[in-house]
């Protein structure tokens, strides 16, 4: 129950975990169909000529030839020794935005075989661009955005867009971790994510507030990548998703809830917000070009 799942029930969990064991007996195919879909969206990107657009635009156009994606919980979860898990077939609300990014960056790459997406994926997933067990994976966003921004990647833009301090304890995962896999499965790492969360907490965070975001709309631009924070006790922010300027107004593309579908909120970002009460603002980043 991070940033991916948190809002399932442990019995739920459990139950999805199940799933995920079951799904995970039929590899082969399901590679080769996500090997299919990364083609099908470099080609899409080369058609539209993506190369030459800033990243965050490509990122906006990747991201909408997702649209109609199902939402898949613990889609990236499967059992055994931790390793990369590509599922392009449906979508949680960071694995949206993973998947934009990374096939917008190896576009401005002119890098798009399958293969560098994949290297581009493990460098923005896991702690040090390198695997070496669960706990090297990021799973709160406040640590990604941090993380991926010593990588280069983006720029934390939220205090420089006048964020307020974000002061929160993070132990969702370790006072929860019945609710995860591998956790489960290894409670040896139970020590090592408890000591990442207390790093987290102590490290300066900042948020916007949902009430002040209506006023700096026109300094967000497309393809900014956006963490909604949350009153939940225990973890940062609640859902994810990508920045779209549309007819003039500020949108957020993200994949919803179970039973829905990769989409484009009907109402502007603001309006999106105050209507859910369990968010209380963003967090921002940006992604840069890649070098």
């Amino acid at each position: 129950m991070d940033r991916r799942m948190f809002i399932r029930t442990v019995a739920g969990s459990a139950v999805l975990s199940s799933m995920a064991r079951a799904e995970w007996s039929l590899p082969k195919f399901l590679q080769d169909e996500d090997e299919t879909i990364c083609r099908h969206k470099f080609e899409l990107a080369v058609s539209l000529e993506l190369q030459k657009k800033p990243i965050g635009d490509a990122i906006v156009e990747i991201g909408k030839s997702f649209l109609g994606t199902p939402y898949l919980a613990h889609g990236i979860e499967a059992p055994g020794d931790e390793h990369l898990v590509v599922n392009m077939r449906g979508l949680d609300c960071v694995s949206f935005y993973e998947n934009s990014l990374v096939l917008a960056r190896c576009v401005k790459m002119n890098a798009m075989t399958f293969d560098d997406y994949k290297k581009q994926l493990t460098l923005i997933r896991y702690r040090t661009g390198v695997i070496n067990g669960y706990p090297s994976r990021l799973h709160y966003t406040s640590d990604y955005f941090y993380e991926d921004a010593k990588k280069g990647i983006w720029k934390e833009m939220t205090r420089e867009l006048g964020g307020e301090p974000f002061v929160k304890v993070i132990n969702f995962m370790s006072t929860h971790a019945e609710s995860y896999l591998q956790l489960k499965e290894h409670p040896e790492f139970i020590p090592i994510i408890k000591q990442q969360e207390e790093e987290i907490t102590k490290r300066e965070k900042f948020y916007i507030p949902k009430e002040k975001v209506a006023v700096l709309v026109d300094k967000l631009q497309n393809g900014d990548i956006i963490g909604t924070t949350t009153n939940i006790e225990g973890i940062d922010t609640s859902h994810t998703g990508i920045l779209i300027w549309q007819d003039k107004q500020l949108h957020f593309m993200h994949a919803p809830l179970a039973g829905g579908k990769v989409e484009i909120s009907d109402k502007p970002l603001p309006e999106y917000l105050g209507r859910n009460k369990g968010q209380t603002g963003i967090m921002v980043v940006r992604p840069l070009e890649p070098a």
